[in-house]
């Protein structure tokens, strides 16, 4: 399984994916993030945004962001 997650250090909706990462008992790369917007190309190239939180979950080819939508895809996905 392949689970990466970009965030941003401090932001809470990162870590609502954390820990619903954590819960779960899944393992995942962390993509640490700039915190300006204009800085995160990276992001932007991924996801089409350079907001975070975004996961790319590689084995079903989803990328989403969003922590609530994250959270209930790797709910119903990995639960």
């Amino acid at each position: 399984m392949t689970l990466t997650l970009y965030r941003l250090e401090g932001c809470p909706f990162c870590e609502m994916v954390v820990d619903k990462l954590d819960e779960l008992d899944l393992e995942f790369e962390s993509v640490w993030v700039e915190g300006l917007h204009s800085r995160r190309d990276e992001v932007k190239r991924v996801s089409g945004q350079r907001a975070v939180p975004v996961l790319i979950d590689e084995d079903h080819g989803v990328t989403m962001a969003e922590s609530e939508r994250i959270n209930e895809y790797l709910e119903t996905t990995y639960a």
